[in-house]
């Protein structure tokens, strides 16, 4: 095994890019086997779960945990088994020779036999006055992750894709009313998924309409909004020069902004690491955590635009840590079989 020094001239067992739930699995396990990973905590250190204060459907907390406490916990129990963690932030990644290198932000260079990329998506925001002191407090980027503490409520869903129409459809189980609002008059989701929001009881439309305020405070959460209008669309663009644009103040309990997710993929671009269109890592047919670099595997929502869980995240990471360590014991022992050839004389 190698030590924690970061030279390098120095190369890893396994680096892990993440530190969300699906970075800090991979880290528990990885730790465990004795690779001593090492930890890039990356722009936002533990991921989106930061940002929900509560998280009730994580297995093995029936009372529920906060989200950053969650994340904090993760972290203690990979440096009790001898994961490092750094801050750091990967630029560019170099994959096509061994060991692997990644170029840091800072312009440190770190090398490793095998990495695992967990470095998430991350949700798009609108822009809404208030949103950064409200995230988590009311307003959210995922319904499955917070739909339920708002049984009873008036919630806003910002967009008009299928990522919108998917939240709008989930928070009617628990919402009294849920308002789609979308700042064209027309939807770019699915004509299915469209038909089954418009179909439902529930759910109804603001067409023209953008989220420009959100009301309340952390103390007591999301209370209301200030939403614009427009007969054409796009009306926070005509704030300024057009007096058709109307304001209107609404009473709501919770808004979810729809508006998709981004992987965080971009230091990937120019590898041999394949990705889907959407961005997503792409993983090998049949295989759970591999890509198609071998050595290389991912984790996490940045390999998952479906299911986005706290819990699916976790048993990502620990899958590819699983994949990582067999990875590099087949490794060893072809190289261990092409040395002992090697010192073997030919007969005469």
């Amino acid at each position: 095994m190698n030590g924690s020094n970061d030279t390098a001239e120095s190369v890893r067992d396994v680096i892990v890019v993440g530190s969300g739930v699906g970075g800090l699995s991979a880290a528990v396990y990885a730790a465990r086997a004795d690779l001593e990973p090492l930890v890039l905590e990356g722009p936002e250190p533990g991921g989106q779960l930061t940002l929900t204060t509560d998280v009730e459907n994580y297995l093995g907390f029936p009372e529920g945990v906060g989200g950053m406490e969650l994340i904090q916990r993760g972290k203690e129990q990979a440096e009790r088994f001898g994961a490092e963690f750094r801050h750091g932030t990967v630029e560019r990644a170099t994959l096509d020779e061994r060991p692997f290198e990644l170029e840091l932000s800072s312009g440190d260079v770190l090398r490793t036999r095998a990495l695992i990329v967990a470095t998430g998506a991350s949700a798009r925001w609108v822009g809404a006055e208030n949103e950064d002191e409200l995230m988590g407090y009311g307003l959210s980027t995922c319904a499955t992750c917070d739909g339920a503490f708002h049984r009873g409520d008036d919630v806003l869903v910002i967009g008009g894709g299928d990522s919108a129409m998917e939240e709008a459809l989930f928070l009617a189980k628990f919402a009294d009313s849920v308002t789609i609002v979308h700042r064209r008059d027309e939807l770019r989701a699915s004509e299915v998924m469209a038909r089954r929001a418009r179909d439902h009881e529930k759910i109804e439309f603001r067409w023209n309409t953008e989220l420009l305020e959100i009301h309340g405070s952390q103390a007591e959460g999301v209370t209301g909004a200030t939403l614009v209008s427009h007969p054409d669309g796009h009306p926070t663009e005509k704030l300024e020069s057009d007096r058709e644009v109307e304001r209107e103040e609404v009473a709501v309990g919770g808004i979810f902004y729809g508006v998709g997710h981004v992987p965080n993929t971009d230091f990937l671009a120019d590898t041999a690491v394949e990705l889907e269109e959407s961005g997503h890592l792409r993983t090998l047919e049949g295989r759970t955590t591999e890509t198609a670099v071998a050595g290389v595997f991912g984790a996490g929502d940045v390999m998952d635009p479906e299911y986005r869980q706290a819990i699916t995240a976790a048993g990502t990471g620990s899958m590819a840590a699983l994949d990582a360590e067999a990875w590099l014991d087949e490794r060893a022992a072809a190289e261990s079989q092409s040395e002992t050839a090697a010192e073997i004389p030919a007969d005469d």
